[in-house]
C-alpha cells in the first residue's frame, strides 16, 4: 500500500509560505541530497488546488528547468479540489467529492511507490485530521520569518512521533515524523 508523505521547507516559527523568499541561503548539497532521496519513492504527487495552479503554470513554462519539468510532468498528479473543473497539466487527475474515500482507494491502487506532497499546508492539515497522512518531513530552517502561513494554524492536537533526525552544516534540521497513535 502506498503511503502519503508530505515535505515542507519550514522556518523556526512555523512559516511554510513563500520559502523562495527565505530558504535559498540555506540550500546546500546535503539538502539537495535529502530532497532527492525523499522523492525516490514517489509514484505519484498529491497537491491542493493553489499549489497545482502555481506548479502547473511554472513547470510548463520555458523558464522551468527542463529536466525537473519533464520529471514532474511525467509523474501522476492528484489535485484535491472542490472548485477545479479541469486540469490541463499532463497526467493530472482531480480528486473531489468523497476525497477521504478516494485517497484511501489511491493508497491501495498505487503500487511500487508512495504519494508525495511538497507544500499544500491546508491539505496536510486536512490529511492529518482524516488520518490519511503517513509521514511528515520537515526541513526546519534556522530563521524566524515572522509572517506568512504557518503549517499548523488553529488546528486540533495531532500527536506525532519523531522517527529520523539529521542536522545539516547550515543549521537546517531534517526531521521525519509519523502520526503517533498513542
Amino acid at each position: 500500500m502506498a503511503r502519503i508523505i508530505s515535505s515542507f521547507f519550514i522556518s523556526l516559527d512555523g512559516v511554510v509560505e513563500s520559502p523562495d523568499q527565505w530558504h535559498f541561503p540555506y540550500w546546500n548539497d546535503e539538502m539537495g541530497d535529502a530532497v532527492q532521496a525523499s522523492m525516490q519513492s514517489a509514484a505519484a504527487m498529491l497537491m491542493g488546488r493553489r499549489l497545482y495552479d502555481e506548479w502547473s503554470a511554472y513547470w510548463t513554462s520555458a523558464e522551468a528547468e527542463q529536466e525537473v519539468a519533464a520529471l514532474f510532468t511525467g509523474t501522476r498528479k492528484y489535485v484535491v479540489s472542490g472548485s477545479l473543473e479541469k486540469a490541463d497539466w499532463a497526467n493530472t487527475t482531480i480528486v473531489s467529492g468523497d476525497v477521504a474515500a478516494r485517497l484511501r482507494e489511491l493508497k491501495e491502487e498505487i503500487g511500487g511507490g508512495d504519494i508525495h506532497m511538497s507544500g499544500s499546508a491546508t491539505t496536510v492539515r486536512w490529511l492529518l485530521a482524516n488520518r490519511l497522512l503517513d509521514e511528515l518531513n520537515l526541513l526546519v530552517h534556522p530563521i524566524a520569518v515572522g509572517h506568512g502561513q504557518r503549517l499548523f494554524e488553529d488546528t486540533p492536537t495531532h500527536p506525532l512521533k519523531l522517527v529520523k533526525s539529521e542536522t545539516f552544516r547550515t543549521g537546517v534540521l531534517n526531521l521525519t515524523y509519523v502520526p503517533d497513535a498513542g
